[in-house]
């Protein structure tokens, strides 16, 4: 089996690290060339003989590898033994996925881009003990509107790779037979071993919203409604004061629908899809509460829309009557008068594990098991102290549909360290060979695309051995 290399872990590295690097561009084809052999000022500010290597329309300046060394640690990564090599590598393979996005079309949603930089902006201050002059002073730049231009650039760079990375391995399909052959091959080369594993199963009774707590909801957002649309009021104000919805408060409540690709719920899809630019709608309910939305535009496929989230108020009545459900389910449980199985089916209001008997599926592996190792660190806490068969106390939780549920667990069988098996382990074999398949689809995009791009490599970096043909054989 391949094992992931440094460079895969170079690219998480700069993924995880807070900015990228200069990100000039060269229009003009006669000029690249000249960029290289001539003591001529970039912009203004950078010399030709900084400039370490031109990709495309793309220039990497020297100083792009020392500032994302710095970036990288700064952010908390380790380096380890990564060449700088290696790293200036990664850095040229970002540029080929962003300078081939531009020629394919690819597109990035420049609201949403925009929208990130307050908070980016902000993380990246607190590194600097909140100085805006030594962070203007560290990036070299005259004004903050600069950086923040800078910034804009950098994460629209990041996001043509990553739609272009996506885009070379979408199409990437494996067989039963393909699976089957990588673990022939496996087994010639040594099989992995997998950790301990755990199957577990829950029972969840959430508090029922009354009918009185929705109404209010309701009438809050068409308070909201009224005041945008009859007296001018900001929407995205409006988000940042009242909305529930945590995740997308920092961006004003923004969301980018694709039809292709189905994302939110079906609810809010099929309301956002039915708008007309600078319409609200009228309030509507989905498993997480009560929503308006505001479609700020249509582009294509794609639709920028802003929401408000009110989730209805639990009335203490209501959680109580919750406990007493869970807590006599509990109580027959351990009497023996029902199996957990039965009283999942019967009493659980979780929908995605009611009908299998209670039993949680992994969403990373999509079968039963969760390695013990990889299991999310609130079910750990959970059952880490269970025996297999026992059953839980109850569990007063939350979710991002619940602000609180009860819940009794169970771990129902527990498989212990094994090396691979083709039968018991098929979807992640499945899911190994699926990665491989992928990292061979990248290397050999990767190879004809270098072939077929300008590429000119300057200064220390011609003595580099990278992995990619980036010297062309020079």
């Amino acid at each position: 089996m391949k094992s992931i290399n440094k460079l895969v872990l170079v690219a998480i590295l700069i993924a995880n690290s807070t900015l990228g690097f200069s990100q000039e561009i060269i229009q003009d084809e006669e000029k690249k060339e000249e960029v290289l052999k001539e003591k001529k000022i970039i912009n203004g500010r950078v010399k030709a003989d900084g400039v370490a290597a031109v990709v495309g329309d793309f220039i990497v300046l020297d100083s792009d590898v020392d500032r994302r060394t710095a970036q990288i640690k700064a952010a908390g990564g380790d380096l380890g033994d990564i060449t700088r090599c290696e790293l200036f590598g990664s850095i040229l393979e970002e540029k080929l996925y962003a300078h081939q996005a531009i020629q394919d079309s690819i597109v990035v949603n420049e609201l949403q881009i925009r929208s990130q930089i307050d908070q980016q902006l902000q993380g990246i201050l607190a590194e600097f003990d909140g100085s805006m002059d030594k962070l203007l002073e560290f990036y070299k730049k005259d004004s903050e509107d600069a950086l923040r231009e800078e910034i804009y650039e950098i994460n629209k760079n990041q996001s043509l790779a990553t739609q272009m990375r996506e885009k070379v391995i979408d199409e990437v399909e494996i067989t039963p037979e393909e699976v089957r052959q990588f673990y022939n091959q496996l087994k010639k080369e040594g099989l992995p071993t997998f950790g301990t594993e755990l199957q577990i199963s829950n029972i969840v009774v959430i508090p029922q919203v009354t009918e009185a707590s929705k109404q209010v909801a309701i009438n809050r957002l068409k308070e909201y409604k009224k005041d945008v649309e009859e007296n001018g009021a900001s929407f995205t104000t409006k988000v940042l004061f009242f909305t529930d919805d945590t995740a997308s408060k920092s961006t004003g409540g923004l969301y980018t629908l694709n039809r292709k690709r189905p994302r939110m719920v079906k609810e809010f899809r099929d309301v956002a899809f039915s708008l007309e630019e600078g319409q609200i709608s009228e309030p509507f309910e989905s498993p997480f509460g009560y929503h308006i939305i505001l479609l700020e535009k249509i582009r294509g496929q794609e639709y920028d829309v802003r929401h408000i989230l009110i989730r209805p108020e639990i009335t203490p009545d209501a959680i109580e009557e919750a406990k007493n459900k869970i807590d006599d389910v509990r109580a027959k449980l351990v009497e023996g008068l029902i199996t957990f199985e039965e009283a999942a089916k019967e009493f659980s209001d979780e929908k995605e594990s009611r009908e299998e008997g209670g039993r949680l599926i992994n969403p990373v592996t999509q079968d039963f098991n969760f390695e013990l190792t990889k299991m999310d660190p609130d079910i750990y806490v959970q059952v880490q102290n269970l025996k297999d068969g026992e059953i839980s106390e109850v569990i007063q939780d939350a979710d991002r549909e619940n602000p609180i549920k009860f819940k009794i667990m169970k771990v129902t069988d527990r498989i212990n360290e094994h090396e691979a098996d083709f039968a018991r382990d098929y979807l992640k074999i499945k899911r190994l060979a699926l990665q491989n398949k992928h990292f061979d689809a990248l290397g050999k995009w990767q190879k004809e695309t270098i072939e077929s791009t300008y590429i000119k490599i300057n200064g220390e970096y011609k003595n580099c051995e990278f992995s990619g043909n980036w010297l062309k054989n020079r």
